[in-house]
């Protein structure tokens, strides 16, 4: 439960008060309910794209977009546009890319990701809310969250003092993997079997951008696994918008 509580706290603005500082092992531990927290976050802008239902739906998948990014303190944002600006001026070195993340201000590039990202979001959000189908804002939160117990298992953390460093040294890993597998069988269990293109969507997007990661930095960084949640959510997004489109032609 105490583990439970620092994911809650670490990747939401939700106020929640922990007894005491956690160890490096109940940090790595976790992991373990990322994906329960994704759910969370989907089942409350689910929640509240049901009480807008007879608000405008421009206004509605505004609204939704702006409690989406307060819950999450914008956490994941960040890190992507510290990742687009380290990309593009890290001009292919691996030092030169983990430097300019450190920096805390926000250049062009990041700027623009920022932007485009939010802006795509906002429109997946309005025509997903057009549809009704608010039962979709369940998966991009989920899987989000659900790919960096993912990341971490698979993928060295290069940072000796990174804030991910104790989720990489103490994570659970037989754990993390029956924890994938039962996230699979429970979306399966909600969704159907025809849920399944959209895991190999996830798994095919995880594998690019591990591999852009490997490349450039030989493993990853907090700031890279916040870009991947939300390139994660984004796809899910657009992809379920587009099968969408096509059910209805």
């Amino acid at each position: 439960m105490y583990s439970f509580l620092i994911a809650l706290q670490f990747l939401t603005q939700i106020p929640v008060r922990l007894a005491r500082h956690p160890s490096p092992q109940e940090v790595g531990r976790s992991l373990i309910y990322y994906p329960l927290v994704g759910l969370l976050i989907g089942a409350f802008l689910a929640l509240l794209a049901w009480l807008l239902a007879d608000a405008p739906t421009l206004i509605s998948a505004a609204l939704l977009l702006t409690v989406w990014v307060l819950l999450t303190g914008g956490l994941h944002l960040d890190g992507l546009a510290d990742s687009a600006d380290a990309w593009v001026g890290g001009l292919g070195q691996a030092e030169k890319t983990l430097a300019i993340m450190k920096d805390p201000t926000c250049g062009p590039a990041g700027v623009v990701t920022l932007v485009l990202l939010l802006l795509i979001k906002f429109s997946a959000l309005h025509a997903i809310l057009e549809s009704g189908n608010w039962a979709i804002l369940l998966l991009a939160p989920l899987f989000g969250r659900a790919v960096l117990p993912l990341l971490f298992l698979t993928t060295p953390y290069v940072r000796q003092k990174g804030l991910g460093s104790a989720l990489s040294e103490y994570l659970p890993r037989r754990q993390l993997v029956w924890l994938l597998i039962v996230v699979l069988l429970g979306i399966i269990l909600i969704f159907g079997w025809s849920v399944l293109w959209l895991v190999l969507v996830v798994v095919s997007i995880f594998i690019w951008l591990r591999s852009l990661m490997m490349r450039r930095l030989g493993g990853t960084t907090g700031d890279v696994a916040g870009a991947v949640v939300e390139i994660v959510e984004v796809s899910v997004l657009v992809m379920m918008v587009f099968i969408m489109s096509l059910e209805i032609i």
